[in-house]
């Protein structure tokens, strides 16, 4: 679903062209307190076009900050544009293994931070900023390109693929794994939402193309790929790591705990990758955080700056008691180095970048600051919809009366060309205009006084002073399920 038709009824407001101007003036912009958090996604969006940078935007939770990405991708033309950064599973100091998923998401968020030509917006939560990552030059510098024709030594490309974390396997079923049978190499980038099948010629490429990993079948040709890491840390200074790691006390391990340690430090001893590398990542790469990763021309938003800081101030108590719990059982030896970064580091670092704030409430400062900006606010305020738990009448009234003030009305719904019937046999809303969109996409912005009906899914229903967007998602017609919606 693609909503970008509605971008406009923003971006060409002078108030929204104000706010842009100070963003690319690197002024102090003061919290924007008019929007409700169902439309800062529609906000974010619009921001995202008009200044064409990277852009970093963190919400409180890892639940919100799917949401929040799902929603962003609706409102752009290509949602590749978007990157959802999921929390790591593991909790610092912990020996946990995420899944797939969670890994390639990881790594495709970060990977297309450092990609040259591309400006991301990566949705994380305030938990992210606390796991440390591969610093962006060496993430960089890890990654390769194929394309047909290129000349491969095949056997330091199988290598590689190893170092990088790459698992061998009969069969390439998920991302992080490879295969090699003669002249044909299966790989899974995480870069990819299918895997890649290189076909060789002596030491080149002949051809690169995309197959179906359920049924191995080729599907379609690519002119080149990216390869990045499956792991989210490098065994490039493994020796080292493991000198150091062999000065800490890991006599008083459990025995599967020590078992397993010798085991590791082995394996960085001799540069190899496997499955929970990232447990060393302190001690494999220099601390860095998602903040390297955005430039300092990039956009930080962050939605609720208060409610970040006290999950942060959270996970800063959690990641000590996690430490001493584990000391005590005897899974880690003590006076390893912090698998967590906390509010004191962070916030410097924070306040380095160019920043905007969603915020409930201004401080005296704040209201004192956008009090002295001409023509009142930097963006429009936008409210919640109204929620009419199947009551068809009153959804229509509150429509007529927009439509009767030349808004535009968008409604999205699960069961468009149903309540598109319902409407015009009921001819409840006599001579209004009703479109249903066409396929699942509103590329230009729609006419004033006219409602507009595109099957599809969102988080929430808001309205501001020129758009009304209603949502709604029930299977029903005239069910309820969400807390907004008709």
């Amino acid at each position: 679903m693609t909503l970008q038709g509605l971008l406009p009824l923003l971006t060409q407001r002078p108030d929204y062209r104000r706010l842009i101007e100070q963003l690319r003036n690197i002024e102090r912009v003061p919290a924007l307190t008019g929007i409700i958090e169902a439309a800062r996604p529609y906000v974010a969006a619009a921001l995202f076009t008009t200044l064409k940078q990277p852009g970093v935007l963190v919400v409180t939770d890892e639940r919100q900050a799917s949401q929040v990405a799902e929603t962003v991708k609706a409102f752009l033309p290509h949602s590749d544009d978007v990157c959802f950064l999921p929390d790591r599973d593991a909790l610092p100091y912990e020996r946990l293994i995420s899944d797939a998923l969670t890994t390639q998401q990881r790594m495709q968020a970060l990977i297309a931070l450092v990609e040259q030509g591309r400006n991301p917006l990566v949705v994380c939560s305030a938990r992210v900023l606390t796991q440390p990552v591969i610093p962006p030059q060496e993430l960089a510098a890890a990654l390769f390109r194929l394309q047909t024709g290129q000349e491969v030594d095949l056997t330091s490309m199988l290598e590689q693929l190893y170092n990088l974390g790459y698992q061998p396997v009969a069969e390439v079923e998920e991302a992080g794994q490879f295969s090699h049978r003669g002249g044909i190499v299966d790989l899974f980038p995480p870069t990819l939402p299918r895997p890649v099948r290189v076909e060789f010629f002596g030491d080149e490429i002949e051809s690169l193309r995309t197959f179906d990993q359920e049924t191995q079948r080729s599907l379609n040709p690519i002119a080149h790929c990216t390869i990045g890491p499956a792991r989210e840390a490098l065994p490039v200074r493994g020796p080292e790591a493991a000198r150091l790691l062999e000065q800490l006390d890991s006599k008083l391990l459990h025995r599967d705990a020590q078992e397993r340690w010798k085991t590791d430090l082995e394996e960085l001893r001799q540069h190899h990758s496997f499955d929970d590398i990232a447990f060393y990542l302190p001690y494999l790469h220099q601390q860095a955080t998602i903040l390297d990763y955005l430039p300092y021309h990039g956009l930080l938003i962050l939605d609720n700056p208060g409610s970040i800081h006290n999950r942060i101030a959270e996970l800063d108590a959690q990641a000590v008691e996690m430490k001493e719990s584990f000391e005590r059982e005897r899974e880690i030896p003590a006076h390893m180095r912090a698998a967590h970064v906390d509010w004191n580091q962070l916030e410097p670092h924070i306040q380095q970048y160019r920043q905007l704030h969603f915020a409930d409430v201004l401080s005296t400062a704040e209201s004192e600051f956008e009090a002295r900006q001409q023509d009142g606010n930097l963006i429009p305020v936008q409210s919640s919809a109204n929620s009419y738990g199947g009551r068809l009448r009153a959804f229509v009234q509150d429509c007529r009366k927009a439509l009767d003030n030349r808004e535009h009305v968008v409604v999205v719904t699960a069961q468009a060309r149903r309540l598109a019937e319902v409407l015009g046999d009921e001819s409840i809303l006599h001579d209004a205009t009703i479109d249903v969109s066409p396929g699942t996409h509103i590329n230009q912005p729609p006419e004033a006084g006219t409602l507009t009906l595109i099957q599809g899914q969102l988080l929430e229903g808001w309205q501001s002073r020129s758009l009304a967007l209603y949502v709604y998602t029930d299977t029903e017609i005239f069910g309820w399920s969400r807390k907004r919606g008709i």
